[in-house]
């Protein structure tokens, strides 16, 4: 798909890390782009930075994301273009003790529930909604209706000791990737994910300058390059599979070729 002023999209966790790097990535190729995240006051100033157009959006919440995306198409037409970056988790064992009283202390379903509601659902949520206005475009000059970027995490092939609702949610995206690719086959709308590996955002909470030896571990875990990836690379990488009209049905860990041990 050729990327430039005729395509309008839709970012979901536009406002920072991996969403904000993208949308400015597509800005800076002529696209019209809005920006789906939760935070009005971080969401309003990057829209305003980025000449974009900000919709309040729980992906939670099926009123909400319907309202976005009526806003989003109302300024700037029907999206070609989905990137899905929003996301979260909650951590804890799937059993495990209190380290003052060695109480068992079961992971909360509800916390598990939580999870795979805002990463899986949410994505899907938006997946779908999306996809049903692609459908109603007349194909591009390639033959596209649009194309959609998932946002999963290597945690989907390689979770951590506490990671069992967020490997569970981001492998349930990786999963359904190539079988979303052949349910839209026949409307010319593409998909594919990207896993990303240890990157630099702000989920990491200011890390290096609150523990510097902590994140230092944290790079030279990485084999090559030893550091964390921007977010400015998992832009271009999507970027990449948004133009590559052949590129259908995948997934691609971006992680520097880290193979995480259990800790």
């Amino acid at each position: 798909m050729k990327l430039d002023s005729s395509i309008s999209a839709v970012i979901t966790g536009g406002a920072s890390g991996l969403g904000r790097a993208t949308a400015k990535a597509l800005r800076d190729l002529g696209v019209k782009v809005a920006i789906f995240d939760l935070n009005p006051e971080t969401g309003e100033a990057t829209a305003a930075e980025l000449g974009a157009v900000f919709c309040q959006v729980n992906v939670m919440d099926e009123a909400s994301v319907d309202a976005g995306f009526a806003k989003a198409r109302a300024a700037n037409g029907q999206e070609r273009v989905l990137v899905n970056c929003a996301g979260g988790g909650r951590g804890g064992k799937t059993v495990g003790r209190d380290k003052q009283t060695g109480e068992i202390v079961p992971f909360k379903v509800a916390d598990f529930a939580w999870v795979l509601e805002l990463n899986t659902v949410g994505t899907f949520r938006c997946i779908v909604k999306s996809a049903a206005g692609m459908a109603t475009l007349e194909p591009t000059a390639e033959g596209d209706r649009g194309a959609i970027v998932n946002t999963g995490s290597v945690a989907a092939e390689e979770g951590q000791i506490g990671q069992v609702a967020y490997s569970a949610a981001k492998a349930a995206i990786k999963g359904m990737t190539i079988t979303i690719a052949r349910d839209l086959s026949s409307e010319g709308i593409r998909i594919n994910t990207i896993l990303p590996g240890i990157m630099d955002t702000p989920m990491l909470g200011g890390l290096k300058t609150r523990a510097p030896q902590v994140f230092e571990g944290l790079s030279k875990s990485v084999p090559f390059p030893r550091r964390l990836g921007a977010p400015e690379e998992y832009a271009d990488l999507a970027v990449t599979m948004l133009r590559n009209g052949y590129l259908n049905g995948e997934t691609v860990r971006l992680d520097g070729a880290i193979r995480m041990a259990p800790r």
